[in-house]
């Protein structure tokens, strides 16, 4: 089972931050490239982050690059989406994803269940 979680609240003022987690219960996410996707309502889903197995190894579309920081916390087996100078066009459900190593963005395998975000003033 995958779980994802915002750390904090879900609506946040154009500027703000917001904090999301990525946890599973049945696997071990050190083992599997991670992604973050969202998807507003009328668009398609699109990729926000990637992390691969290597905590080095990290990847993002222009739409968020220098906002957003994508990371791991080994100890407790779980990734993060850390969302910095959000806009209101980042407003949409947001999914964290497993692949095997190589596998972000395109060939997720496992989709946890999304969370929203309001950017809204």
């Amino acid at each position: 089972r995958f779980s994802c979680r915002r750390l904090g609240g879900g609506l946040v003022q154009p500027g703000g931050s917001l904090r999301l987690s990525c946890a599973a219960s049945k696997f071990t996410l050190a083992y599997y490239a991670i992604g973050w996707f969202r998807q507003a309502p009328g668009k398609e889903r699109e990729w926000v982050s990637c992390i691969g197995v290597s905590e080095g190894s990290s990847s993002y579309p222009d739409s968020v690059k220098g906002r957003f920081t994508i990371s791991r916390d080994s100890a407790k087996d779980t990734v993060y989406l850390q969302m910095n100078s959000l806009k209101p066009e980042d407003t949409a459900v947001y999914y964290c994803a497993a692949a095997i190593p190589g596998g972000c963005p395109h060939g997720m395998d496992y989709w946890g269940k999304g969370t929203q975000v309001t950017v809204s003033s």
